[in-house]
């Protein structure tokens, strides 16, 4: 093949917001009830750790099954791969609004949506390869990352205008749920229609043909120092949100802020997610660099978080919810995960995108109980002493090689 054999394709812009619109989904299931979490405890009659449980759910399912979602995305392709997490979101989103009620079954749902879950966040920078050239790669990952943000502002917003009372005071969630099954099924269908595997020729001349099987790959990755270097980086920073978005609740009650203001602190830190991710991967793909915009990211992160710690007002924790998610969810997220992508190369995508996921979901299964067990504060000011070695680790990273080769 060519140089002049090789063509961008405008549906490639379709795939991306089918899957865009499928991870929407997921987030919003993820985290159904991390803003009412007061209210789910009467409602099912159980303990706040229970209902963490519903998103601990999908970290500890995301250490069995990353790596074999890995596998089954860079041996069979995206088609397949988030095919999988498409049927297995609108099959057990369905089940959990039909029976929203009842805890055990519930809980079940939430498992089966856990098993769909890294079939489709560790699809992202397979098919930014796959449909998309390097000088693009990043604003897809995040558009794709934005989407898991989207999905999260969503459910942190509407969820708690959506459920109500009944006349002898009881709350009622079954609409809420219901609602959101449907939209899984939807979304679902949609992907499956829409998506395709790959575009009729390649953005890029050469890199499917050199990468390497999925375990080669993965012995590649370890033997890499920067990849390394991301991994703790993700272990850290991705573990701090997942942490922080599933307690949200719990940080703001400490604060002595009301259900409704939660949401709204929960959802300014996506908002500025949103902001940072459709901006400045834009700007990362212009220049063709990943190293400054993930040191200036940590920086801004540690900000945010050292503010949103020690403030004890609703407009301080507006604040700096903002910041931390402008800098951790809208820089740090999609240019590391890009990142991850180009220096782990020639190993496949998916499976070095598995791997800083799978870093983050173990320490976000850490985080939660630590809180659970000690209480939020003390684990704020840790995870500020995590943030400063992050910074570190931004220096010590080498520059894209990828990113550079472009120029």
């Amino acid at each position: 093949m060519t140089e002049k054999e090789i063509r961008l394709y405008n549906y490639r812009w379709i795939v991306l917001f089918v899957y865009a619109v499928i991870n929407i989904v997921v987030q919003i299931q993820w985290l159904t009830f991390a803003t009412i979490a007061r209210e789910a405890k009467i409602v099912y009659g159980v303990t706040a750790l229970q209902i963490d449980f519903f998103s601990l759910i999908y970290m500890l399912v995301f250490l069995i099954v990353c790596i074999p979602a890995s596998y089954i995305i860079d041996t069979y392709g995206i088609k397949i791969g988030i095919g999988i997490g498409a049927v297995l979101t609108g099959v057990f989103g369905l089940m959990k609004g039909i029976y929203a009620t009842d805890y055990a079954i519930v809980a079940i749902s939430q498992t089966g949506l856990a098993i769909a879950q890294p079939f489709i966040l560790n699809s992202a920078t397979k098919l930014s390869s796959r449909w998309f050239p390097a000088n693009e790669r990043a604003t897809a990952v995040g558009i794709a990352t934005l989407s898991q943000f989207i999905g999260i502002l969503i459910v942190m917003i509407a969820t708690p205008l959506m459920i109500s009372k009944t006349t002898e005071g009881i709350y009622d969630i079954s609409g809420m749920m219901m609602t959101w099954g449907v939209v899984s099924a939807i979304a679902a269908v949609i992907l499956l229609i829409f998506l395709k595997e790959s575009p009729p020729t390649p953005p890029v001349m050469g890199e499917e043909e050199d990468r390497f099987e999925v375990f080669k790959g993965i012995k590649h990755i370890f033997n890499n120092k920067d990849m390394l270097y991301l991994i703790i980086f993700f272990f850290i920073g991705l573990g701090v949100f997942n942490a922080v978005s599933t307690c949200i609740d719990q940080i703001c009650q400490t604060k002595g802020l009301s259900i409704e203001e939660t949401g709204l602190v929960g959802g300014i830190m996506l908002i500025a997610g949103i902001i940072g991710a459709a901006v400045i991967p834009v700007f990362s793909d212009k220049y063709l660099k990943r190293k400054p915009f993930l040191i200036v990211g940590m920086v801004g992160t540690t900000i945010g978080l050292i503010g949103l710690t020690f403030s004890h007002d609703y407009f301080g924790a507006l604040v700096f919810s903002f910041i931390l998610g402008f800098f951790l969810l809208g820089v740090c997220a999609p240019i590391g995960f890009q990142y991850s992508a180009e220096v782990s190369n020639p190993a496949p995508e998916s499976t070095a995108q598995g791997l800083v996921l799978l870093a983050g979901q173990i320490s976000g299964i850490i985080f939660i109980f630590g809180i659970n067990k000690f209480g939020i504060t003390s684990f704020l000011f840790a995870f500020i002493v995590l943030m400063l070695i992050n910074i570190l680790l931004t220096f010590l990273i080498k520059e894209s090689p990828i990113s550079q080769n472009q120029k």
